[in-house]
Parts: C-alpha cells; structure tokens; sequence
C-alpha cells in the first residue's frame, strides 16, 4: 500500500523532530520539522539534505574554513562521510534527509 505524505502539513514539537518516510536496505528517509539550528557534526556516512520548505542556511568546514550557502525548497546539500556541517535554518523549515540508519 502506498503512502503519501504533504511535508506542508507535517509540524514536530521540538526542532529537528522527525517523520520516518522509508528504511531501505540500511538508509532511512526522514521528513524533519525544524525552526532552531542543529549542531555541527559529521555523519558516519554520507547525507542527503533538502529542503522542502523554508530557507536553510547550511555551514560546513572544508581545508580549515568554514563555508556558507543559503537553500532554498528544492536546493539539495550532499555531504559526503566526514564533512563536519550544521544547519541554520531562517525561520520554520521542512527538511527530506536520506542517510545511514542511525547516523547521528
């Protein structure tokens, strides 16, 4: 049976809550509901990071140097395993993550 989600509608009760979409084969999909910023951290594995909704200042650090881009919904940010990054967002912001199951 398929399942169909409206990120639009879909609101946590705290930052970074999330809705698990799918587990596949060891990577999870998981709609985020956020309106305060994570942490800086470096996944164990790679990550996909998009934005659905809202506007997300992404930092990461690259050779030493800390870097910057705004995204906006349908912007997609790829980290690679071992790239330390953090999210901003600017304002409530929905958020489609595909990464390792249970990477931090």
């Amino acid at each position: 049976m398929p399942t169909i989600t409206h990120p639009r509608d879909f609101t946590a009760e705290r930052a970074w809550g999330a809705l698990q979409i799918a587990q596949l084969d060891g990577v999870t999909v998981r709609l985020h509901w956020t309106d305060a910023p994570y942490h800086w951290h470096v996944n164990d594995g790679s990550e996909v990071f998009t934005v659905l909704d809202g506007r997300v200042e992404m930092r990461w650090r690259e050779a030493g140097q800390e870097r910057c881009t705004l995204l906006a919904p349908g912007d997609i940010f790829f980290a690679e395993t071992g790239c330390e990054h953090v999210a901003h967002p600017q304002g409530p912001a929905r958020i489609l993550v595909v990464e390792r199951a249970g990477s931090v």
